[in-house]
């Protein structure tokens, strides 16, 4: 009995001693940002009402949550190093410091960013300096800090951006979609598609449609589809007087809008992602990214409105402004090409994935491969999701894995096909294989960037403190359009429709729910329209600045795969980009983010399309003979 009473009065005493001796940790954010609310969790207590937190003059109540005590909604006035006090009964406890940015300073990193893409042109340097003095303020703003930032950019935050699983089923899927890209072009399988539909044109107006068809078709990468269309199309419009400029349109206007809307492209990976990290940001909204963006389609209004422009065009052969010019110059005199015209037809032949000509070209080594990959999709999207109804099935499904099961199960397919029958030794299908792979890479280091990126701006607050000042000024209906403007002018003043996204996918989407939340709207699914069509925004504005940008790639490709001559390519689509995107944003973006539905805007702005197009275009008179071959 004595031995027992002993050795609990040892352990008591053991136990005051390390209770007297344990110091309650307080954990604080770091950095904060002056005057935006921040929770401060205290660590190694029991839960007691008795603590509390004063921080400058202020005292904060401490509630238990989760076997720790956490104050929220703490502020601090001042930047720099700010006190935080634990007391009770007026005896401090335990201290520690805030270091407190000024909030304007967590929009330094996306807006360095965007000024730099602007002055320069140049999409990864400017991520990379955004990421850098996102990192520096996330250190210390000191020289040394400046040292540890750079470190820090490419050791944690483009590292840690890598490392995610889902990011780097994304770069893989991407990858692997651009390497079935260049086998089934490699193999013939594409251009088989291509002579199937040549064979129907035999006047302009069967021409124009061929080549829109075609466009549509090949739907999964944009820049195959500018090469493989423009290449195949140009003898064909040659031969029936169609412009080069007008088959520059058509091409430009069919590869961005149609990859950006179809479900299972080189874009849906990259675009997914970037929803996924957006989306992160916000708490408490569990819809997956896929989900996101498969709601975000009806939304899209300015590549809908394009797509259905162009078929508009070529059926009605109406043209305005400079385009008309150029058709007349075209369908009266034979002269495809205007006086002045300086193209460069070697490079826009496209010899890495042109097919062998010795080889037959069957269209069923193309659609083949596309098929198993698009049912690979969807049968993943079902085997990993749940509920009763398919949108429910779709909206908890695995997408990512979904995604890589089919671009796995495409690429071998492609490789059977092409191997199996002789067409590809295995040599050279695994190097069509690379320079499929080898297309994308650029796109994925943009992507790994804007990924860091985002990470920088979640840390330092920034779509919080943008909520914060724009959230009592700014109607939530508004985001999208503001968005949309702002997407459009990135996109033409850089030149790349993925760099935008990278840029404002991760810092507009949190914004546009901070505002609904400010409004006490977001916990209303009828009003979750807005996140909807603010990703929408970004996507179509993206691609609408791109179709207007001199300096976009694709553009350039379009020109370049045409043989048109580049300037004159951006005058005669410029008339054209502008009027569809103004009535996308005026009739359609702007009005379903104050509730209209999204049918009706649609409807509303094709009809304004197609009468614009009634008024301001005439049809080419002239000569309709096909140039001898």
């Amino acid at each position: 009995m004595r031995v027992r009473i002993l050795a609990c009065a040892i352990w008591l005493h053991c136990g005051l001693v390390l209770g007297a001796v344990a110091q309650p940790q307080l954990q604080v954010p770091d950095p904060v940002l002056k005057g935006l609310p921040f929770a401060v969790t205290v660590e190694g207590l029991a839960p007691d009402s008795g603590y509390v937190l004063r921080v400058e003059g202020r005292t904060y109540a401490l509630t238990p949550e989760n076997g720790v005590l956490r104050a929220d909604s703490v502020r601090v006035a001042r930047s720099g190093r700010v006190p935080i006090v634990l007391e009770r009964g007026g005896q401090v406890v335990a201290r520690a410091e805030a270091r407190a940015l000024p909030g304007w300073t967590s929009v330094l990193p996306p807006l360095l960013a965007i000024l730099i893409a602007l002055l320069f042109r140049r999409v990864v340097p400017a991520l990379f300096l955004g990421i850098w003095l996102g990192a520096w303020l996330a250190a210390d703003v000191s020289l040394s800090g400046l040292w540890q930032g750079l470190l820090d950019s490419f050791d944690v935050y483009v590292r840690n951006a890598l490392a995610d699983p889902d990011h780097a089923a994304i770069v893989l899927f991407s990858l692997m979609i651009g390497g079935m890209v260049g086998i089934i072009s490699k193999n013939g399988g594409m251009q088989g598609v291509v002579n199937r539909i040549i064979r129907w044109a035999g006047d302009p107006r069967r021409g124009q449609l061929a080549a829109t068809v075609l466009g549509l078709l090949i739907f999964f990468d944009d820049y195959a589809n500018t090469l493989v269309v423009g290449n195949t199309m140009r003898p064909v419009t040659d031969r029936l007087r169609i412009s080069r400029e007008k088959l520059a349109y058509i091409v430009d206007s069919t590869a961005a809008p149609v990859a950006c809307l179809a479900f299972v492209t080189t874009w849906i990976g990259y675009e997914v992602g970037l929803v996924g990290t957006a989306v992160a940001q916000i708490p408490g909204y569990d819809e997956s990214a896929y989900s996101i963006f498969l709601n975000s389609i009806p939304y899209s209004f300015y590549p809908w409105l394009a797509l259905l422009f162009v078929f508009a065009v070529a059926w009605t052969q109406r043209d305005f402004g400079p385009m008309y010019r150029a058709e007349l110059r075209a369908r009266t005199t034979g002269q495809v090409l205007g006086p002045d015209a300086r193209i460069d037809e070697a490079a826009a032949e496209g010899r890495e994935f042109r097919p062998p000509d010795d080889k037959p070209h069957r269209a069923r080594n193309a659609l083949i491969p596309i098929l198993v990959l698009f049912v690979s999709v969807l049968g993943g999207l079902y085997a990993t999701g749940e509920g009763e109804t398919l949108r429910d099935i779709i909206g908890s499904a695995d997408s990512y894995r979904a995604l890589m099961w089919g671009s796995l199960l495409g690429v071998l397919s492609a490789a059977a096909l092409s191997i199996g029958q002789r067409i590809l030794t295995l040599d050279e299908t695994m190097e069509a294989w690379y320079a499929g792979l080898r297309s994308m890479f650029f796109a994925m280091i943009i992507l790994l960037l804007a990924w860091a990126l985002s990470s920088i701006t979640e840390e330092l607050r920034t779509a919080q403190y943008l909520s914060s000042v724009l959230s009592e000024r700014l109607a939530p209906g508004l985001v999208p359009a503001l968005v949309f403007v702002l997407a459009a002018a990135t996109a033409f003043a850089t030149g790349t429709s993925w760099g935008t996204m990278g840029i404002l996918l991760p810092l507009v989407v949190p914004l546009a729910w901070h505002v609904l939340a400010a409004s006490g709207l977001h916990t209303e699914t009828e009003y979750h329209h807005i996140i909807y069509s603010t990703v929408s925004a970004v996507l179509a504005g993206a691609v609408w600045g791109d179709h207007c940008s001199p300096i976009s790639d694709t553009t350039i490709l379009s020109s370049m795969a045409s043989g048109c001559d580049h300037i004159e390519h951006v005058r005669t689509q410029l008339p054209y980009a502008l009027f569809v995107g103004i009535v996308a944003v005026l009739l359609g973006t702007l009005p379903t983010g104050f509730g209209w539905p999204w049918w009706l805007s649609m409807g509303l702005s094709a009809a304004v399309l197609l009468l614009g197009l009634r008024l301001l275009g005439k049809k080419v008179p002239g000569a309709a003979e096909p140039v001898a071959e």
